[in-house]
């Protein structure tokens, strides 16, 4: 009879760090090799640090913190405990020579919770991005219809019909020369013959 086979071994459970800084030009492949020789290492995630200032869409060099996944509780325990606080050292040429450890062993914090809460940071930004392009837009179409309004009065007023301007005649004083030349026509009137006039009365008393 075969022998029984034997139970399987109890599923280890794996541990997380948290380091709250992360040395400049440190690198993922860098960080494992630092820490790797405390204990395996599963997955790494450093957050790369924002830039507001940078209009460049090429992933940042430099990273402002990251979570490391031991394979064994045991070993994260360890290396918070022991590294925290502590240089890096190293060689004394190397970059991260003067640098410190912040590390910081997180209980009961598994990868999907980190996965969680990154996705909802990526869903908070895009939120953020929509409104920011809304409000954008809505600008865009109000500045469009203020200019189409006053176009559409600029015109309206061009096309008003304008009334002609009046002369305006300013009396002046006559000249001597008109002053005698009136007079002359004055003096000048026929006078009415006298059997006109005599037959002016006879027809008034008749």
């Amino acid at each position: 009879m075969d022998k029984e086979e034997e139970a399987p071994a109890k599923r280890r459970s794996k541990g997380i760090v948290y380091l709250s800084t992360i040395p400049k030009y440190m690198t993922v492949t860098k960080l494992r090799e630092l820490l790797e020789v405390y204990g395996k290492i599963g997955r790494i995630f450093l957050q790369p640090a924002k830039n507001p200032h940078s209009k460049k869409k090429k992933p940042s060099k430099h990273f402002e913190e990251g979570w490391v996944e031991f394979l064994r509780k045991k070993h994260a325990k360890q290396v918070a405990a022991h590294l925290n606080n502590k240089l890096i050292g190293g060689r004394k040429r190397s970059k991260f020579y003067d640098c410190m450890w912040n590390i910081k062993y997180l209980p009961r914090f598994k990868w999907v919770h980190l996965c969680e809460r990154l996705a909802y940071e990526r869903a908070v930004q895009k939120q953020k991005q929509r409104l920011v392009v809304a409000q954008a837009k809505r600008e865009a179409t109000s500045f469009a219809l203020n200019v189409d309004r006053s176009e559409r009065l600029s015109k309206k007023k061009n096309k008003r019909p304008t009334a002609p301007a009046k002369e305006i005649e300013y009396k002046q004083r006559k000249t001597e020369g008109e002053i005698l030349s009136s007079k002359k026509k004055t003096k000048s009137k026929p006078v009415p013959a006298t059997e006109d006039r005599k037959e002016f009365i006879k027809n008034l008393f008749s």
